[in-house]
């Protein structure tokens, strides 16, 4: 497959997947509104110019339409893998989305990079991109095209070879005396789940068998043991990629608890590995549920204020997964999260991630309160003055809105600032459909407050 010549820096093509990424998950989360799915769209397309070039006119791959005359297929609905139009369309780590059977294959032959950006992957999770299936869905209506029906893709067949292989390594974990057999069969599972998607489905037939092997990876002897317990942490996560798993896992008694300690204890790559698998099992909402009250908010706040880059990102990812249920955003606060998302913007450090987690906490007065005593106003104008990405603006804009609206002696600081620089009128005229909304929502309070004041004195 030839590689297209990007039009945009790396930088740009970066931060346009970062924001795709953001809104994908909100989507997939059942939390989007309109406006996201648009913005989505708008992004998606800018994202396609910057990584493939602006379209060609009369460009597009034909489609039987049965009898009529073929129809231009956009090509952001073409699978990058195939050329064919995508059945089932899902995200990658880099924010590529690709068609989930062509991505699988491509994963499942060892791979660990994305096709199109050759960018070294953080994890193998896909996650279903129902913007772009609806869209799809939307354009084969409007053009009278029907396409296959998709494959289901968590019934793997579970073969007999499968079976013996999960018993096998299953058996050598949990039933040998021997340490070292024991290593040996944890890192064996990690490798073999990692590309054999018929292999994640084999635990649904045995789901006792994650406690059982968790219980042993406890035994004192191999607890202390780093790399089985990255490497006991890593086949987690890989199982938990299969959909039907996730409520397995979730359910079990000792996994999620395993998860935790990892994150408090374990080399950086088995942390960040823990918090990639704590963001795949909270797809769920009981998920989300159990993690919270668990108690993995504190470690998961803690490695993104310390963590590698890419732990920073799977522990932002995992945050805001689980701030999606209303009995976490409080739990983030009080693990201090808003210091550290606060800080991250400071030192110009996941930024786009810290302000997709401000803005989703925004709604919470407990936490609207904790941004304003800690400097998070002139942290927001400065996004809304110095950031190029409409998105953060627009995130900034949420953030200074609710602190307004909760407190009218930082309303007086935006006001000041406001006269000075003229950032929110700009970006009332400027900005994206919320974003205006936003800035135009604080201008308004602003001159009330102004009016009422003239008039009291």
């Amino acid at each position: 497959m030839a590689k297209p010549t990007p039009v945009a820096s790396a930088e740009e093509a970066a931060a346009l997947r970062r924001r795709l990424r953001r809104l994908v998950a909100a989507v997939a989360a059942g939390s989007a509104d309109a406006e996201a799915f648009d913005e989505a769209a708008e992004a998606l397309g800018k994202l396609r110019e910057a990584e493939l070039g602006p379209r060609k006119a009369g460009g597009g791959v034909g489609v039987n339409k049965g009898g009529a005359e073929a129809a231009a297929v956009p090509e952001q609905f073409l699978c990058p893998i195939s050329s064919e139009i995508m059945r089932d369309p899902v995200v990658l780590a880099s924010g590529q989305t690709y068609d989930r059977r062509f991505i699988q294959e491509w994963l499942s032959a060892g791979n660990r990079t994305c096709p199109q950006t050759q960018q070294v992957l953080s994890n193998t999770i896909l996650i279903p991109n129902h913007l772009v299936r609806s869209m799809i869905s939307q354009w084969c209506t409007d053009n009278g095209v029907t396409l296959p029906p998709v494959e289901n893709q968590e019934e793997d067949l579970v073969t007999n070879n499968e079976r013996k292989t999960f018993s096998k390594i299953f058996e050598r974990i949990a039933s040998s005396s021997n340490l070292s057999e024991q290593r040996e069969a944890i890192k064996d599972l990690r490798l073999l789940t990692k590309c054999n998607s018929s292999l994640r489905a084999a635990i649904g037939e045995k789901p006792d068998s994650i406690s059982q092997m968790i219980s042993t990876v406890s035994n004192p002897e191999l607890e202390n043991n780093a790399e089985v317990l990255e490497d006991m942490v890593t086949a987690i996560l890989n199982l938990s990629i299969h959909e039907s798993n996730k409520k397995i896992i979730g359910d079990d008694p000792l996994a999620i608890p395993f998860l935790i300690r990892a994150l408090q204890s374990g080399t950086m790559e088995a942390r960040s590995n823990a918090a990639a698998a704590i963001f795949s099992l909270s797809a769920l909402n009981s998920n989300k549920a159990k993690i919270g009250e668990l108690g993995a908010m504190r470690p998961l706040v803690d490695l993104l204020e310390l963590g590698s880059m890419i732990a920073k990102k799977d522990a932002a990812s995992a945050i805001f997964n689980l701030c999606m249920l209303h009995e976490n955003k409080s739990r983030a606060t009080k693990s201090g999260v808003i210091d550290v998302t606060l800080k991250a913007i400071a030192d110009d450090s996941l930024v786009d991630e810290s302000l997709a987690i401000l803005a989703l906490l925004s709604g919470d007065h407990e936490t609207v309160e904790e941004i304003g005593e800690t400097g998070g106003v002139a942290s927001m104008l400065r996004v809304i003055k110095e950031d190029q990405c409409k998105r953060n603006k627009e995130n900034a804009a949420a953030v200074l809105f609710a602190v307004c609206m909760y407190d009218r002696t930082k309303l007086r600081e935006v006001a000041e600032d406001e006269n000075l620089n003229g950032s929110l009128a700009w970006l009332a005229q400027n900005g994206t459909s919320r974003a205006r909304r936003k800035a135009t929502g604080i201008l308004d309070k602003m001159k009330r407050a102004a009016h009422h004041t003239h008039y009291s004195c």
